[in-house]
């Protein structure tokens, strides 16, 4: 009996000094509380609206709802491949997004390579500046400027163009010009603000490693190739990763601002024609069809991109 008493004593005391514990709260807690608004942002605006995705599947019925419009499988998916338009549209979107990919990738980190090298440090924040202020301009603005940029009649650039007895050019109603001008315009806009991130990387490369190349003979050139770049890889190939990932995703304003009835035959992309069919015509169930493929070929591309980077220089976005 008195072991008993005991034991009781202890298991109450046990119980007493635990009761009085303090509450030990995780490490870096201020961390996850300030990431809660961005999780309920993604939840709510992000992967909820993940289940209209079913819709696809579905002969959509606004008025029955998801709930009562009837099944039709795979018919979309088969009617969008079976369509000749919508094979062109595709593969204007390809080619647009690879001469992005080529011409438009690369030039954020030239100019981020060349703004390193200038050592007049007021000058260097004037260019940085003017080269990325395009960027607060919406599409709006920048279509504006360009459409009086390359007017026919007004335009500045068909007046240099005369003055060597070259006849005016309508190059926003010719299939020609306008891809050109789709990765021009976002070279133009969006390279300045492209460079942040780069030089934000060279900005955390070690300076010994630059003191140590001078010292053995390397000029500016060899610096930049033997450690500039090399330093900064990781933060190229996760860039990239991510711009393979969007590959298809060339941007809705971006190319809306310019299309027009004599240029869309070339310039007329997924997101244009899933605004024309989907909202224009009311065809939901066929235009959610086809940017739930573009979304499988986004995953696919970022997937296979991640698994060749890791193999190549073990870099990885995971």
């Amino acid at each position: 009996m008195g072991n008993k008493t005991e034991a009781t004593k202890q298991a109450y005391g046990l119980s007493a000094r635990m009761s009085k514990k303090p509450l030990v709260l995780p490490k870096n807690w201020v961390l996850y509380l300030i990431s809660v608004p961005g999780l309920f942002y993604f939840i709510i605006f992000k992967y909820i609206p993940l289940m209209g995705s079913v819709i696809a599947f579905q002969n959509y019925n606004i008025f029955k709802g998801i709930s009562g419009s009837p099944w039709a499988g795979l018919e979309h998916f088969r009617r969008m491949f079976a369509y000749d338009e919508f094979l062109t549209i595709l593969r204007n979107t390809i080619l647009i997004g690879l001469y992005d990919l080529v011409f438009a990738f690369p030039v954020p980190i030239i100019l981020a390579l060349l703004l390193n090298e200038l050592r007049i440090v007021i000058f260097k924040r004037v260019v940085q500046t003017v080269v990325y202020m395009p960027h607060f301009l919406s599409w709006v603005i920048v279509g504006g400027i360009l459409v009086g940029l390359l007017s026919p009649t007004t335009g500045f650039v068909n007046h240099v163009l005369g003055t060597f007895g070259i006849e005016p050019i309508y190059f926003l109603g010719d299939n020609e010009y306008i891809r050109s001008i789709l990765v021009g315009a976002g070279v133009w806009k969006d390279s300045g603000w492209g460079t942040i991130i780069y030089l934000a990387a060279i900005a955390g490369i070690n300076p010994d490693l630059y003191e140590a190349a001078v010292i053995d003979g390397a000029g500016r050139l060899r610096q930049t190739f033997s450690i500039t770049i090399p330093s900064i890889m990781s933060t190229i190939t996760i860039l990239f990763l991510l711009h393979i990932g969007n590959f298809l995703d060339f941007g809705f304003e971006r190319v809306f601002i310019f299309l027009n009835p004599l240029n869309s035959e070339n310039g007329e992309i997924i997101d244009t024609y899933v605004f024309r069919a989907g909202l224009v015509d009311r065809q939901y169930s066929y235009t959610t069809a086809i940017g739930l493929f573009k979304s499988l070929v986004g995953f696919m591309l970022i997937a296979i991109g991640n698994t060749l980077s890791k193999k190549v220089n073990g870099d990885g976005l995971y």
